[in-house]
């Protein structure tokens, strides 16, 4: 399989490895990519089935998961910090738990250890098989974005639609299947790595109360909520980043490389 990343920023800088959301690109860490340089060197990818990555007919939360370790190895990256959100903050839960030895620190942004229900994500697979993407991103705005930053900032949110919009979506359906299968709820207690939470206040999606749930079961784990919904990496982008530079400098350590 091809996973199409970018690796940006100062050689020998520690790594930060940033995972897009369901129905998203690389490019959503636009708005973090210009502070996250004057750091770090940053990983970004676009997952299974989105962008310019390849899709197979089926694929797990720990297919997901690999395909992470898969881009590390190949940007020959030994550690890193990790940032993802919603499916790539539950692919960060799974790494955290069975791949510690290659992260730093986890940082786990509108997400949860199990996302929504089965049933809800076999049928948008279905929807999506059979009428293709625009049923998807018609609603898309709105799950993601409080309506007050959607109205405010079109040229910020109509090219994510585009870009939703141009998902294969055999691709789309398959995350889906992997998330109605995803659940971690029994499994994160046992991650001793550093792990921040950060939540949407606004977010009807993985609503606060999943990454507190999460954070009661992961000893010495942080949790911030931010005012934001769905894509909080975009709509609160200056808090959200400050966030998590301090969290991952709290954690630096010698890299291998």
């Amino acid at each position: 399989m091809s996973i199409h990343y970018r690796l940006e920023g100062r050689s020998g800088a520690p790594v930060v490895v940033l995972s897009n959301s369901l129905g998203t690109t690389l490019a959503m860490w636009q708005p973090q990519m210009e502070t996250l340089l004057k750091h770090y060197r940053v990983l970004r990818y676009d997952t299974h089935g989105h962008g310019q990555t390849a899709k197979n007919d089926k694929v797990t939360l720990p297919q997901l998961a690999e395909n992470v370790i898969s881009v590390m190895d190949d940007a020959g990256v030994r550690q890193a910090h990790f940032c993802g959100i919603s499916m790539g903050g539950l692919t960060g839960l799974w790494l955290a738990r069975f791949a510690p030895e290659r992260f730093l620190t986890v940082t786990v942004a509108n997400s949860a250890a199990k996302i929504g229900e089965q049933s809800g994500w076999l049928s948008r697979a279905r929807s999506v098989r059979s009428e293709g993407m625009s049923g998807v991103a018609s609603g898309a705005a709105s799950r993601w974005f409080t309506e007050d930053f959607a109205r405010r900032n079109k040229t910020v949110v109509d090219p994510l639609i585009e870009k939703l919009c141009a998902i294969d979506p055999e691709g789309y359906a398959a995350c889906c299947e992997a998330l109605a299968a995803a659940d971690l709820r029994a499994d994160i207690a046992a991650i001793t790595l550093p792990v921040l939470f950060i939540a949407g206040r606004l977010d009807p999606i993985t609503p606060v109360a999943d990454s507190e749930f999460m954070q009661s079961q992961i000893p010495g784990s942080h949790i911030l909520v931010v005012n934001a919904s769905h894509l909080a990496n975009i709509e609160a982008a200056p808090e959200f980043t400050a966030a998590l530079i301090n969290f991952t400098q709290q954690h630096e350590a010698v890299y291998e490389r």
